[in-house]
């Protein structure tokens, strides 16, 4: 039977992930790695928490002895894990130092120890910058631009290191902005549903018109599983949704979806360093057979009946949520 390691899978995309692979897999276990930050949300994964084949340990990646432990007799690592709000690392980046780049060392270490057969590194588009025109491949330089972005290409240096100096079979991911279930009320999408599910308004950098490429959190998830079958040692996999949009067209979206209209929307200044445009080739990818299967107005729709139905889930989390400018 198989034996995966997912670091950082009480959150977002890894509790996604996870129920992803138990569902799909009879002959998968999973061993979930989390320390339970704000992000991290065991009730992510109430409907899977008393399967046998999953288990879950609280613990920092940054703990050597306990990253040993619960790497042992694991075939993959699939390594989520990370800090990732950009806002927040604007406010204290050493945080983002200390889990991005010396937890993925941390991990990395580990695996080189206990011989893994494979170690994917889930990162980000943000690692490129910003792009003006065209797609970035993963053959571009890397120029992040925000402490978080800077520590998550760290943490992708590192990885490849690992596998040119130690041959530890290592591949790295990195997708566009994910959207979904159980996201974190930080975030632009759930931030913005969960605003307007309480009457409140809605707060929009600038005038709107960054860029992004908006990915259904379950296309990346069956993305990740096909690299883990068939993807390269030492390659890198862009992931991208191919829904390029404004921040404005996303919040006008949003705001029709859910009967409000241009009032509702509070225009903010712009964050330090915000990157224009985010945009992925995803070429590499597709050659596997790989390509988003979600169209994402419809996606986000069940994205926001989600959130509707889970009041109880991200009111509590709000009550929670510690106190950051958006």
């Amino acid at each position: 039977m198989k034996r995966i390691l997912v670091t950082g899978g009480a959150g977002f995309i890894g509790s996604n992930f996870i129920r992803h692979i138990l569902n799909k897999y009879d002959d998968y276990q999973v061993v979930n790695l989390d320390k339970l930050t704000y992000a991290g949300n065991l009730d992510n994964l109430k409907d899977i928490s008393k399967n046998k084949r999953y288990k879950f340990i609280k613990g920092d990646i940054a703990d050597a002895k306990v990253v040993e432990k619960s790497m042992r007799d694991c075939d993959t690592i699939v390594s989520f894990a990370a800090e990732t709000h950009v806002d927040r690392s604007i406010h204290g980046a050493a945080e983002f130092v200390r889990t991005n780049v010396f937890g993925t060392h941390t991990l990395l270490q580990a695996a080189k120890k206990l011989k893994v057969k494979l170690f994917i590194q889930i990162s980000t588009d943000e690692v490129y910058g910003s792009i003006d025109k065209g797609s970035f491949k993963e053959t571009d330089p890397l120029f992040p631009n925000s402490p978080y972005s800077s520590t998550k290409a760290g943490s992708d240096l590192l990885a490849r290191s690992y596998f040119i100096t130690y041959k530890l079979p290592v591949i790295i991911t990195r997708s566009s902005n994910n959207f979904g279930p159980y996201q974190y009320p930080e975030k632009v999408i759930p931030l913005f549903i969960t605003n307007l599910l309480q009457d409140k308004k809605v707060p929009l950098y600038a005038d709107g018109m960054n860029v992004r490429d908006w990915l259904y959190v379950v296309d990346n998830c069956e993305a990740i599983d096909l690299i883990m079958h068939k993807g390269r040692a030492g390659e890198i996999y862009n992931i991208g949704g191919t829904t390029e949009i404004t921040n404005l067209e996303l919040t006008y979206t949003i705001l029709e979806m859910l009967g409000k209209d241009k009032s509702s929307i509070e225009y903010v200044k712009d964050r330090p360093g915000h990157d224009k445009r985010y945009s992925l080739d995803i070429t590499k990818l597709k050659a596997l057979g790989w390509s988003p299967r979600h169209d994402f107005k419809e996606a986000l729709e069940t994205t926001i009946d989600w959130y509707r139905a889970n009041k109880p889930w991200w009111t509590k989390l709000i009550k929670c949520r510690k106190n950051i400018k958006y």
